[in-house]
């Protein structure tokens, strides 16, 4: 009886000690995961909070400069970091990956949109990437909303011109008319997220018909009350055609002079997705020859878009400084779920928001 006794104690004894020496192991390789772990930042101006985050948990390097950073400094100042946090603004292709060799496990951009990181080569590597999809999606989709109002209604065309002492007859009954929204045809271009809430916004309008063109038709897309259609169509029956699809391949240059001429000339194009999707110096010739009625562009092919290109030139043309996500909330939320990304990265857990993992 005492012999079992002394060995039921002995027994629970080890045990004790194996617990400890796991979970003291278990501890050691988080600690090493985290402190030991070295991120490079590649803006100083995101929210606070990314960086209190952060701090804590890794070494941090923040590029300090407002500007992006050159290309020159990121190659050298990834090498030997674990993690990146980075913009849409910072190309992350094979040569960056190479100047982080190995070391680099985690990318984590602060962005929607990861056109700006090769993908295949992350995951052909084992390079966990995250982004910060939906905390986005009601800023972007209300900025397009107010980019369609001012470009059909012309509100910047009639603020400059208030402002140029060109309102001289007080109320005029044909000065600055611009396009409805009601009994139009609008058709968004890609009804992910983003054109789904947008979609969503413009229904109080009463608009005649909805379209939406993409890969595949969305019952939940269907159930606002929008037709799936083909391109071609979308291009030729729509008074107002909104692109909210992701850049790739396939979509890249998509909005050429084909397309656009297959717009109506009454037609009024909003871009709040990404620049390269529209071809800018086809999208000039289309504004200026009156091939459509305007444009609304809060994204362009190169950014910041050159004070020289013609397309500032046009008063049919109303651009924005790439502020779609640009409401407080949202940037915070950006923030936050980007530094959520980073801390599950490094503890070795699924990503809240993977691209790839």
């Amino acid at each position: 009886m005492l012999k079992r006794l002394m060995n039921r104690i002995i027994g629970f004894s080890v045990n004790v000690l194996k617990r400890k020496l796991i979970a003291r192991n278990y501890i050691s390789v988080l600690e090493r995961s985290t402190r030991m772990s070295s991120c490079l930042v590649t803006r100083p101006d995101l929210p606070q909070p990314l960086y209190d985050t952060l701090r804590p948990m890794c070494a941090l390097d923040v590029w300090q400069k407002p500007s992006i950073m050159p290309r020159d400094e990121l190659l050298e100042r990834i090498r030997g970091k674990s993690t990146l946090v980075c913009t849409l603004s910072d190309r992350i292709d094979s040569q960056v990956l190479n100047s982080a060799t190995e070391s680099l496990r985690m990318i984590a951009t602060i962005s929607a949109g990861y056109d700006h990181i090769d993908i295949e080569e992350c995951r052909r590597r084992g390079i966990k990437v995250g982004n910060t999809p939906d905390v986005l999606t009601d800023a972007v989709a209300e900025l397009t909303i107010a980019l369609l109002l001012a470009t059909s209604r012309r509100l910047f065309e009639a603020n400059k011109a208030m402002r140029n002492g060109e309102w001289k007859t007080g109320w005029n009954h044909q000065f600055m008319c611009g396009a409805s929204i009601k009994d139009s045809v609008v058709g968004l271009v890609g009804a992910g997220r983003i054109g789904e809430a947008v979609l969503q916004r413009l229904i109080p309008f009463k608009a005649k018909h909805y379209l939406y063109s993409g890969n595949k038709a969305k019952p939940s897309v269907d159930s606002i009350g929008a037709k799936f259609v083909s391109f071609d169509e979308l291009l030729e029956k729509s008074d107002f055609v909104i692109i909210s699809c992701p850049l790739n391949d396939k979509t890249r240059h998509m909005f050429n002079e084909k397309a656009l001429k297959r717009m109506k000339k009454s037609a009024i194009l909003i871009n709040t997705s990404r620049g390269p999707v529209v071809d800018q110096s086809a999208l000039y010739n289309a504004l200026k020859n009156g091939d459509i009625r305007g444009a609304g562009l809060d994204v362009m092919e190169v950014e910041p878009i050159p004070l020289d290109d013609p397309l500032l030139s046009l008063s049919n043309a109303v651009i924005l400084p790439h502020i779609g996500s640009a409401a407080e909330d949202s940037r915070l939320a950006m923030a936050v779920l980007t530094a959520r990304n980073v801390m599950a990265g490094l503890q070795q857990s699924p990503l809240p928001a993977p691209v790839c993992q």
